[in-house]
């Protein structure tokens, strides 16, 4: 298992747009994928799971990744919320 955490730097937090570059990155690795706040931790592969966290801006994830590509899976995620899920804001 590898386990990054990141803070959310996005302004509008994990947002639809921002949960749906996270959700579409997430998927394209075999491993599974989890995410958690303070609480349990949800799929890192859905939509409305990920939603479901109502992550703020500041707000710090644990990325959990087990399974075949993991480490590579874990940097990824946590590259793209410390980045601010470019190209997600409203315009």
């Amino acid at each position: 298992m590898t386990e990054l955490q990141v803070r959310i730097v996005n302004e509008l937090g994990l947002h639809l747009r921002a949960a749906a570059r996270f959700v579409d990155a997430a998927s394209r690795f075999p491993c599974r994928v989890a995410v958690s706040t303070d609480g349990p931790a949800v799929d890192g592969k859905s939509l409305l799971a990920l939603s479901s966290l109502l992550a703020r801006r500041g707000t710090t994830l644990t990325i959990r990744c087990e399974g075949e590509r993991e480490a590579q899976a874990a940097q990824t995620l946590h590259d793209l919320v410390a980045s601010g899920f470019p190209g997600t804001s409203p315009r």
